[in-house]
Order: structure tokens, then C-alpha cells, then sequence
């Protein structure tokens, strides 16, 4: 897909597995489960699916996955799985090494988004994009130095803390423009300073969702994760964005989907629908 001088490619970096009930919080499994069947656990699969961003003289990749540094304890809890699907071989068909990325632009630092920043070596976390600058919310970056006991396990620090100390940590204070057509929206339902990433040439947009609607199911309004820290405010958040969305007929990416790429919406006498699908 090209939008002004971007080419998009959707970059695939591994699977997990989180509790269906969480992902959907006060929806019934018998509804939810009709669109994202569990297995005998009660995890529902989901992407690890990031956004490569290029063109002569930028290659951006939006979030990194959840990275490879988890134990096999952890690997078996979350049903994280690489065999199919890994950063390198999604960069690779690209031509691309992860040495060659420039600009990282992490919507949160919750460690299925972030995780990917960094690799292990021995004890040692190092930069998995070595080159890059790495973008991240200035209010989130706080946050994510002091979280509430609800979300603290939703963090990894060494990961951010190795950008920091690497001189790659780049904080955005609020809505801003942080490359040419690439803006962020704020977001602080689902955690504080979360960030949307926005390409825009003024005729075609794409909003990276992140996981303000981390699925297609989750464009219906009480779709809620009982992850987010303030589920009235994500309300309010998905209602203005799936209404600008409509209006300016944008492209809406998921993350998390794991059978749907991107959609476009529209508003029906039931609240907003998809109207078609769209692959990148």
C-alpha cells in the first residue's frame, strides 16, 4: 500500500495467547466466542503484528512484537510461538535487517508492543535496532516508570531502560507530527499515553489501532479489554475515532486480529460495522 511517499507493509512477528474473557471483559463468552473461539484454556490466539513504514530515506517500524527473551514457563502460559511467524524472516522478505531500521515508534511499552526492542544476550538486554531512534509518549514513559499494581506486570523496564541508556529514547509530548505525514493520537484509556500512529497524505489515511481496537470484534463499542485502566474513557475514545474513521472513509489496522489485516468502517442503525476489508 503507498500513501504519499510511504510505502506500508504489514510485518507479522510471532502469535500468543491471552484469556478471552480479559480480551473482552464484561461481554459473554457465548458472544465473544462465536468470533474469537477459544481453546480449553480460555485463550483466544491473537497477532503480534507490526507496521513497516518506508521510503528513500526512513525505515520505520510501528511496535515490535513481544520479542524472544521469555522463559519456557512463560512461552507455555502465553502460547508464544515463532514458528510461523518471526520479525526476521517478515523483515527479511523486504530486504530489510533489523540493523536497517531507523525509526521505531512504540504506541506503549506493554511488553506484547514493546518486548521485540530489545534481544538477550547472556544476562545483557541489548537494542534489537541499533540504529533507530525510539519513539514513545512522554506521559506513558512515566507512567510506565511508576504503574499502578493493576498494570505493573505489563511491563518489562530493562527494556526501556536499555533505549534510554543506549541515547535512543525519543519522548513526544502529546499530539504531534513526528515524521513527514506521520502523526500520533493520544489515548489513555486502555493506559495512560498510549499513542496512535496516523499516515495520512491527506487523501488516503491509515490508523495503527494499537490496543485502543486491538480486533475487528472490538469495534463494537462495549468490546472492552478488562486490561484497560479506564474503560469509560476508551468508550469515549473509540466513539471518536470509528466516527472520524467513518467520515474520512480511513483505514483501520489492527494489531491483534489474528485473520484480519486492516478494515474500512461504517455507521449502521446498530452501531459501527465493517464495510470492507482491506490488505496491505
Amino acid at each position: 500500500m503507498q500513501i504519499g511517499q510511504y510505502e506500508l507493509h504489514s510485518i507479522e512477528t510471532g502469535r500468543f495467547a491471552l484469556d478471552g474473557g480479559a480480551m473482552f471483559g464484561i461481554v459473554p463468552k457465548t458472544l465473544w466466542n462465536k468470533l474469537n473461539p477459544s481453546d480449553d484454556e480460555n485463550r483466544i490466539e491473537m497477532a503480534l503484528r507490526s507496521l513497516l513504514i518506508m521510503d528513500d530515506k526512513h525505515k520505520i517500524l510501528v511496535d515490535t512484537g513481544i520479542g524472544t527473551k521469555f522463559s519456557e514457563k512463560y512461552k507455555e502460559i502465553y502460547k508464544i510461538d515463532h514458528s510461523k511467524y518471526n520479525l526476521t524472516s517478515s523483515l527479511e522478505k523486504y530486504n530489510l535487517e533489523t540493523k536497517d531500521i531507523t525509526n521505531v515508534i512504540l504506541t506503549h511499552l506493554h511488553l506484547d508492543h514493546a518486548g521485540g526492542v530489545t534481544y538477550k544476550e547472556g544476562n545483557k538486554h541489548k537494542l534489537t535496532f541499533p540504529n533507530a531512534a525510539h519513539y514513545v509518549q512522554k506521559k506513558h514513559h512515566e507512567w510506565a516508570l511508576k504503574p499502578s499494581k493493576k498494570d505493573k506486570g505489563s511491563f518489562i523496564r530493562e527494556d526501556f531502560k536499555s533505549i534510554e541508556d543506549e541515547g535512543k529514547l525519543r519522548l513526544v509530548d502529546g499530539y504531534a507530527k513526528i515524521l513527514p505525514n506521520i502523526d500520533v493520537i493520544i489515548s489513555d484509556g486502555h493506559t495512560i499515553g498510549l499513542q496512535l500512529v496516523k499516515i495520512s497524505d491527506g487523501i488516503n489515511t491509515l490508523i495503527y489501532c494499537s490496543d485502543l481496537i486491538p480486533f475487528t470484534s472490538h469495534i463494537k463499542i462495549p468490546y472492552i479489554p478488562s486490561y484497560d485502566i479506564d474503560p469509560l474513557t476508551t468508550i469515549e475514545e473509540k466513539e471518536k475515532l470509528l466516527a472520524r474513521a467513518c467520515n474520512g472513509d480511513w483505514i483501520l489496522f489492527f494489531e491483534h486480529d489474528p485473520v484480519t489485516e486492516a478494515v474500512k468502517v461504517e455507521k449502521t442503525e446498530k452501531g459501527y460495522a465493517v464495510k470492507e476489508k482491506v490488505s496491505l
